[in-house]
């Protein structure tokens, strides 16, 4: 039984591993790599399912391993996305308080940004980032302005323009 649920739980790991990444794909229009994928994870669900599905055992431990299989593979999906698959994200701050020699700083660190004044002098900045810096970048964006709104997507595609990896 313990291998059982140890051959489930691992195949789930797997399986959700590479639906989360599948997901990416879809999502950043890679539909190829997001076909090879799908095909896979539904393979490595399949024999996941049959052996959960195909036991005598106590349904509780194999409902145990199925569901921390899936928990387990969606956390390391998002690891794999955080460490392997490339990406962009777009940063819009509005803020009352970046001085334009901040906004100079924010341009020495390899950022680039665009700003735009509105009519009551707050600043607008939008600033695309890899997405292996967009922490570094919201921690500055802090520290220049703590109260400042910010608002970070991922970007699906970006053209032209400066990204400093």
């Amino acid at each position: 039984m313990f291998f059982l649920c140890l051959k489930i739980l691992l195949a789930r790991i797997i399986d959700v591993s590479l639906g989360t990444v599948r997901t990416i794909f879809v999502v950043k229009n890679e539909k190829a790599l997001a076909t090879i994928f799908a095909f896979a994870e539904v393979m490595v669900w399949f024999f996941a399912a049959r052996e959960a599905l195909n036991t005598d055992g106590p349904i509780w431990l194999i409902a145990l391993s199925y569901s921390l299989g899936y928990a387990s593979g969606t956390y390391i999906g998002t690891l794999i996305d955080d460490l392997f698959i490339k990406g962009v994200v777009n940063i819009e701050v509005i803020s009352n308080n970046i001085t334009n020699k901040e906004i100079g700083k924010i341009k020495d660190k390899d950022f680039g940004v665009t700003v735009l004044k509105s009519v009551d002098n707050k600043k607008f900045l939008f600033i695309i980032v890899d997405k292996k810096r967009m922490h570094e970048c919201l921690k500055m964006l802090k520290m220049l302005d703590n109260e400042a709104f910010i608002i970070v997507n991922n970007s699906h595609s970006t053209y032209n323009g400066y990204i400093k990896k």
